[in-house]
């Protein structure tokens, strides 16, 4: 597996690249066994665009950052309870910064 947080177990917040606003919770990351970061919600449904996603022959649904539009990764029905859903995350498009620590030290939210 690559990606900069497929297998991180660090307490924390993932935040927006692009835009800089927080996404995921640690607390709602699980481990997939799919090789991208996986969380089963977000912090806030409305961080997220959800758009279909017909492409390489496959139907599934993008999701996407929604200040900055950005592709975030997808979301499929085969998640853990409590929503049984699993968000599939591109590690370049998050910024992930640990409980406790400023976002500031992390780009977020500079200027």
């Amino acid at each position: 597996y690559t990606g900069k947080y497929w297998n991180s177990k660090e307490t924390g917040t993932y935040y927006s690249l692009a835009s800089g606003q927080p996404l995921f919770l640690s607390d709602a990351k699980f481990d997939s066994g799919c090789g991208w970061p996986s969380f089963f919600e977000p912090i806030d449904k409305d961080a997220i665009i959800y758009r279909s996603d017909d492409a390489h022959g496959m139907k599934r649904i993008e999701i996407l950052d929604s200040k900055s539009g950005s592709h975030l990764g997808h979301v499929f029905n085969d998640g853990p309870p409590p929503t049984g859903l699993r968000y599939c995350l591109n590690s370049d498009a998050m910024v992930f910064v640990p409980l406790g620590e400023d976002p500031k030290n992390y780009g977020i939210g500079v200027d």
